[in-house]
């Protein structure tokens, strides 16, 4: 958490068929999965998510970057830091990255204990599991700290 009042944050699972997105803040450090947006063309749905960042006013956003096993950048980890580029230019937000090797498995695997299988819904928990980890993340570091 920065100086003052803790942040709200939508976070951002890439892909070129669809974008998950959650929203989660700083306070109570929980995420919850918003909606999944369809990419028109393999581009992100820019109204869509306009419209997301108008009724939630974040203070910040995160993406997840799918690096591959070893950690190494894959090409969409490419196209997902390409597309956190132009959220910070299009919205003048700081953008965080996060390590999103096994969001979208994870995300399965809780979907289907519930009986439930829905590329829509998969992709919106991945985004709330990133959000969630990277709020994790930040208050490991500041207790390191």
């Amino acid at each position: 958490m920065t100086e003052g009042k803790p942040r709200t944050l939508l976070g951002f699972d890439f892909g070129t068929k669809r974008i998950g997105i959650a929203v989660g803040q700083e306070l109570t450090r929980t995420a919850t999965a918003l909606v999944t947006l369809d990419s028109p063309d393999g581009g992100p749905d820019w109204v869509g998510i306009s419209r997301l960042i108008e009724e939630w006013r974040p203070d910040a956003l995160v993406v997840g970057l799918p690096l591959n096993l070893d950690g190494s950048e894959s090409e969409t980890a490419r196209l997902a830091q390409r597309f956190g580029n132009r959220l910070a230019g299009r919205y003048n937000l700081p953008v965080f990255t996060a390590d999103e090797r096994f969001s979208s498995s994870e995300a399965e695997a809780l979907l289907a204990a519930q009986g439930r299988f829905d590329k829509a819904d998969i992709d919106k928990l991945a985004a709330q599991l990133i959000l969630q980890g990277w709020l994790e993340a930040q208050l490991t570091d500041n207790r390191e700290s």
